[in-house]
């Protein structure tokens, strides 16, 4: 399939999109915020140059006039060829999605009956990939699934103790950020393979964040499970919480609306700071609720890290990526020094300076920071689905 790929991650309220020649080369990427209030698109090119910094005039136009002018202004980027193809991030794919995919009404209807899984983040990845195939039927769309890269965990690491029906209807651990730990593998493998083939646990840290441990390659157990609200402690949402607090809530008499705000937007970082839940207000407060937050933040990744580890039998190397993990040194220091007892022990120059490698040349685990690039693996598998590689 000719032409370049644009690839697409749809949140509530933005869309990141990067578009790739037919080599996979970087063209471009960016990012339309504030969708529902006042969309504003950014794009740079590979180098780092501004090539868009635009506001709608109209004020608020509907999607499918957003998305079309995305579109039209990546069509223009994307060389001779036009633009050939779209991929996009779905969040959950189930227990039968697997592997990227074809986009076809088929598909969108079995993914549209998975929202229940997953109500916060379904509508929006597939909003996209509706409306283009409603404005570009000739357009070949691919999606690409979070949860597949955990497909493959040990039984007893997907499991859930609860009745067996409930597990036969879809109550397990499925896991998540699996395009972000397939890259870092793949990165891995390049630059580290005696690493690959060995223990190790990868820190995706943003304003979502899980942990995920890998054993040559490939994903043996993760933090996240059911949902993308379990495990580690994140910007909003609170993580791995006693399934007590909730009951207590609803005999409150919350509702399940308000239970579901509480536990996704207002926990986390922001909750126990009561400041924000970005980790970057908060490294420069002098508030002793942000050091608070930032400690509880560092406490929870050692605690479930401890538990991977257990997992793995042992652990031969750790990478951070993701917002927080690849630009906080004081974060990352904060995590180490809570797992000294492995054998972590970080090079303080290099970790302040983000180097690739962080860790002491007498560490027993080998640390590393490397740049999350979900939309590399999301256009790679779009090339592969289309080509017939799968």
């Amino acid at each position: 399939m000719a032409g370049s790929i644009l690839t697409l991650n749809a949140g509530s309220s933005s869309l990141k999109f990067a578009l790739y020649d037919a080599m996979l080369a970087p063209i471009l990427r960016g990012e339309i915020e504030d969708i529902d209030a006042a969309p504003h698109l950014a794009a740079r090119n590979a180098a780092g140059s501004t090539l868009a910094d635009h506001r709608w005039p109209d004020g608020q136009p509907c999607f499918a006039k957003i998305l079309g002018d995305l579109l039209d202004f990546v069509h223009d980027h994307s060389g001779s060829d036009g633009l050939g193809s779209t991929g996009h991030r779905i969040v959950h794919g189930g227990a039968d999605h697997v592997s990227p995919s074809l986009i076809t009404p088929t598909l969108l209807a079995a993914l549209e009956a998975l929202t229940p899984l997953d109500p916060l983040h379904m509508p929006h990845n597939l909003a996209p990939a509706r409306a283009i195939a409603e404005a570009r039927p000739d357009l070949p769309q691919v999606a690409c699934f979070d949860t597949a890269f955990h497909h493959a965990m040990p039984a007893e690491a997907q499991a859930v103790a609860v009745p067996r029906a409930m597990r036969d209807d879809g109550v397990r651990r499925y896991g998540f950020h699996g395009l972000s730990y397939e890259y870092i593998a793949a990165q891995l493998a390049e630059e580290a393979p005696e690493l690959t083939r060995g223990r190790v646990i990868v820190a995706h840290l943003g304003a979502g964040a899980s942990l995920c441990a890998l054993k040559g390659g490939a994903s043996i157990a993760t933090t996240m499970g059911f949902s993308t609200l379990d495990g580690l402690m994140m910007a909003t949402r609170c993580g791995s919480i006693d399934p007590g607090v909730i009951l207590y809530l609803a005999r409150q008499g919350r509702s399940i609306s308000e239970i579901e705000d509480l536990l996704y937007h207002q926990s986390g970082l922001l909750g126990v700071s009561g400041i924000s839940g970005d980790m970057r207000v908060l490294l420069a407060s002098d508030d002793p609720r942000a050091a608070d937050a930032i400690e509880l933040f560092s406490y929870r990744i050692a605690v479930e890290a401890g538990g991977l580890v257990s997992a793995l039998g042992g652990i031969d190397g750790m990478v951070f990526t993701a917002g927080i993990g690849e630009h906080s040194p004081k974060v990352r220091a904060a995590i180490c020094a809570r797992l000294e007892w492995l054998g972590i022990q970080l090079d303080p120059v290099a970790n302040a300076s983000g180097a690739g490698r962080i860790s002491a040349p007498d560490s027993r685990v080998d640390v590393r920071v490397i740049a999350a690039d979900e939309e590399a693996i999301i256009a790679r598998h779009t090339q592969q689905v289309l080509h017939g590689e799968q």
